[in-house]
């Protein structure tokens, strides 16, 4: 069977490999690496308890109280480590989302919020290699998530939402959104928001045990919707949200911005300085 592995992990995986090296940084590893980026800005860690699935959360130690909360939620993360074999862990090891989240410049709360199974996947029995490959954006997956979303909001004690998805979070996002009527806008980088193109486009298994934003328009056609893609992603080109956009009626408040200087994982930092 064949598999798409994101360019990122490969590159990683190949250099250790010919530098006779072949560690990958261990579960506890990367969690105390995105806690020390955390902390260095003064964020701490929460841990949410779902239905499903124990989620890690970062959000400032000091919080804001605010309107409207922005929930980071991050990319699918170490999800192959080669053409045809899962990761154990898909904890990230760029963990995209919450540098974005930590350079978020506004007056909102903001909060970060990890996938199902990272950094946490070897505490939790329903952790299983589904829910990062064929099951990555389940019903299960997106219960899970929009609970978790729920306890922040309320924790900050927001009354809106303003949801980001970076590659794979973006189709959470949508996905999260589609279900609530308290998103008053969606915005995603790189996000996959139609996932069957998407394995269409890469010749590879269909997303067996996932929904698919694409099939959930109905639900987002009163939010406002920012897409942005890299020029230069070939992870996500712009015809997957393209054709994800084509969906929406001419009334929908959405807009696809190319970046040109950027691909899947390049140099989104820089974008969101400029998001309001």
């Amino acid at each position: 069977m064949k598999q798409f592995v994101k360019s990122f992990p490969f590159y990683i995986i190949f250099f250790l490999l010919i530098t006779g090296c072949t560690h990958l940084p261990s579960t506890q590893e990367r969690l105390e690496s995105a806690t020390k980026l955390a902390e260095d800005a003064g964020w701490t860690s929460e841990t949410i308890s779902t239905s499903y699935f124990d989620l890690q959360a970062f959000i400032p130690a000091q919080r804001l109280k605010n309107t409207r909360l922005t929930v980071f939620i991050e990319g699918d993360g170490l999800a192959w480590i080669s053409r045809s074999q899962p990761s154990s862990d898909p904890t990230p090891l760029n963990p995209v989302s919450l540098k974005l989240a930590l350079a978020y410049e506004s007056d909102d709360a903001v909060a970060y919020l990890g996938r199902p199974c990272q950094f946490t996947s070897h505490d939790q029995k329903r952790c299983t290699q589904k829910y990062w490959t064929s099951h990555r954006f389940s019903k299960e997956v997106i219960i899970a998530t929009g609970e978790a979303i729920t306890a922040l909001k309320i924790m900050i004690g927001a009354s809106e939402l303003q949801l980001v998805g970076y590659s794979g979070g973006g189709a959470i996002a949508a996905l999260v959104a589609s279900r609530r009527d308290d998103v008053t806008r969606l915005v995603t980088f790189a996000g996959n928001l139609n996932t069957t193109a998407w394995t269409e486009l890469h010749h590879i298994s269909p997303l067996s045990g996932s929904l698919n934003p694409a099939d959930e328009v109905s639900g987002l056609q009163g939010i406002q919707q920012i897409h942005f893609v890299g020029e230069h992603d070939r992870v996500t080109p712009a015809e997957i949200v393209e054709s994800f956009q084509r969906l929406l009626p001419p009334t929908a408040d959405s807009q696809i911005i190319i970046i040109p200087e950027a691909d899947h994982r390049c140099c989104w930092q820089q974008v969101i300085k400029q998001m309001k």
